[in-house]
């Protein structure tokens, strides 16, 4: 049986970029760390901790260098939300008399967006920048322009998303670097839906900072990093924890030395078999769209478009079905297919989407959305049949609402 195992899931998964099943090949090089090299990296007195050290320096070693950048530059953590709080809060809180002003994005994620709100509270200034609003084909990204404008004399960082959770949308990372080089302003990035699928070089793009989850790519959940760069001159954070100094005094705390390696080998493995990968996901993502709308009116897709691949990412579609709350749709499918109405970080809160909301679609459309994720596992044969589910769900709910928006 092929790593996509043939039989089919059931629920059909279709919400990667929530989180992604562990490939095998991960599970397997993580196996030996739980149950014979299972000693503290940070316990250098013995063989155990030797073991456990060399597997954190090589594993480092093949992050750093699947990123562009080097071993020293890698900071584990959690996951891409400690990532996200510490290097936002360790720039605010270190930077003191420097200035207080922060730069953002309107559709960032919450682990970005909350602790920009409790720096404001805290006494910084923040401000949220617009992305380009539907129907644009550049849906979801941000402008340069618009960037090189809302810096101050005082900002201290800007923070921008490399590529959406929602809506796919791949910002303009380079060009944004360039314009925060210009101002000698540090630039933060969360990466956490890049890294992994598509190319993502930390050095190229001019980024200071940069989170990611290894749960994201087909690795454990609970292990991130946070790239910190090193280099002319090097980046000084305030640590969000205390207590025994480890990652060069930034992140205190046992090393999850299993987690770590296999984050390690998930990313090889992203890189070895990206090109094909990338080809694969795409197809299926533009049949599941082409599907989609051949089968139903008044569907309308939400952020960039589908055809340009540098502006969205290749397993990502969002999709508005008019008539539909996607909530109620997505409850007629449960025992069906798997997917979500937004990030699973928010699906607590009632509120629509506030990315959806930044393209200006409208709260009917907004409500009416769903995010399709696709990934490694996925086949031609289940996008086939949710395309069929879907139809066949929709068309049932508004028959039994009665919608007639349509038209003819």
């Amino acid at each position: 049986m092929s790593r996509r195992e043939t039989r089919l899931q059931s629920p059909i998964y279709m919400d990667n970029h929530a989180t992604t099943r562990v490939d095998p090949r991960v599970v397997e090089a993580m196996l030996p760390y739980f149950r014979e090299h299972y000693g503290n990296a940070a316990s250098t007195t013995h063989r155990f901790g030797h073991r456990a050290k060399e597997a954190v320096d090589a594993a480092r070693q093949s992050i750093a260098a699947a990123i562009g950048a080097r071993a020293r530059e890698i900071v584990f953590t959690s996951g891409a939300t400690e990532s996200n709080n510490l290097a936002l809060r360790g720039v605010a809180e270190r930077a003191g008399r420097k200035g207080k002003h922060l730069v953002s994005v309107a559709t960032e994620h919450p682990s970005v967006l909350d602790p920009l709100d409790k720096l404001r509270r805290s006494g910084c200034e923040v401000t949220l920048l617009p992305v380009v609003p539907a129907p644009d084909a550049r849906a979801g990204l941000l402008r340069p322009e618009q960037l090189a404008g809302a810096i101050r004399g005082d900002t201290v960082l800007v923070s921008v998303m490399l590529a959406n959770n929602e809506i796919g949308a791949i910002q303009p990372l380079d060009q944004l670097a360039g314009v925060c080089r210009g101002k000698g302003v540090l630039l933060h990035s969360d990466a956490t839906q890049a890294v992994g699928k598509i190319p993502v070089d930390a050095d190229r793009l001019g980024v200071d900072l940069m989170s990611f989850s290894a749960h994201k790519f087909f690795g454990p959940k609970g292990i991130g990093a946070l790239y910190v760069r090193r280099r002319s001159p090097p980046i000084k954070l305030e640590p969000v924890l205390y207590g025994g100094g480890h990652e060069s005094g930034l992140r205190s705390g046992t090393l999850n030395v299993p987690a770590i390696v296999g984050m390690a080998r998930a990313l090889e493995l992203c890189l070895e078999e990206m090109a094909e990968e990338t080809a694969r996901l795409r197809a299926l993502r533009d049949r599941l769209y082409q599907g989609l709308t051949a089968s139903l009116k008044g569907v309308a897709l939400n952020g960039p478009a589908v055809s340009s691949p540098e502006w969205r990412l290749p397993g990502n579609l969002n999709l508005s079905f008019a008539g539909v709350e996607g909530e109620t749709l997505l409850l007629s499918l449960a025992d069906q297919v798997s997917l979500s109405s937004g990030s699973a970080c928010t699906s607590a809160t009632p509120e629509p989407s506030h990315v959806l909301r930044a393209l200006a679609i409208g709260d009917e459309a907004v409500r009416s959305s769903v995010r399709f994720g696709l990934g490694r596992f996925n086949t031609a044969e289940e996008v086939e049949l949710v395309i069929g589910l879907i139809a066949e769900s929709v068309s049932r709910l508004r028959g039994m609402l009665g919608f007639s928006g349509l038209g003819g």
